[in-house]
């Protein structure tokens, strides 16, 4: 379940990002979009810190863990106990730790629609059925909105359901569920601007001499 967990988790986050704004009803989402859309033009970076659990339902086995994203634009660095991934806007670099490997390759048509979240938000409204569930409270014990996502076509994300904090209009949970019956359950612990040079997106191969380098490209 490892692999999935880390691409199941990367999935997450980019979603969360490109969602932080509090959805009151499906009839607001346009404009609840473009503000958003306007928001993020306005950032020039982003620094995200998550928690995350992958439960298996069917088998009863799950997981947890935290992680940080760093974000400019359409560029990544998302670091997880096991992994850390660049990406600098074609190129993708992951390594693993445990077995000393980067692994180098571009990512496919379909996946950039999650790499980059301005591409995932511009096709939101195409790609998704968007449903306001109602009001809980997030973990830091503030009044936030429920809502559902469902895609249009079948996927092999079944729901994405998102907790938005009312006051701050920034996400609190997300909790992803596969159709492959993996539930996975991002807190995030707190999202704030940042800037970051283009080169931290980018291996940093002086820094990791001894690695294996398995080019895919």
């Amino acid at each position: 379940m490892k692999n999935l967990s880390y691409q199941t988790t990367f999935v997450i986050v980019l979603l969360l990002i490109t969602t932080y704004t509090a959805y009151a009803q499906t009839a607001d989402a346009q404009s609840v979009l473009e503000k958003t859309l306007q928001l993020y033009k306005q950032w020039s970076g982003m620094d995200i810190q998550f928690t995350t659990n992958i439960r298996s339902e069917k088998n009863g086995v799950s997981e947890s863990f935290e992680g940080t994203m760093s974000m400019k634009a359409d560029k990544f660095v998302l670091t997880t106990p096991d992994m850390m991934t660049w990406f600098d806007g074609t190129t993708q670099w992951t390594y693993w730790s445990r077995t000393g490997e980067v692994n180098i390759s571009p990512p496919t048509g379909s996946d950039l629609q999650f790499l980059n979240p301005m591409i995932l938000l511009q096709g939101y409204q195409r790609d998704f059925n968007v449903s306001y569930i109602g009001e809980s409270t997030s973990a830091n014990a503030k009044t936030a909105y429920d809502i559902a996502l469902i895609p249009k076509k079948k996927d092999d994300i079944e729901k994405i359901e998102i907790q938005i904090e009312k006051n701050t209009s920034l996400p609190a949970k997300l909790v992803v569920t596969m159709r492959n019956d993996i539930r996975n359950t991002i807190h995030i612990k707190e999202v704030k601007e940042a800037e970051h040079p283009d080169q931290t997106f980018v291996f940093p191969e002086n820094e990791y001499p001894d690695v294996e380098i398995i080019d895919l490209r």
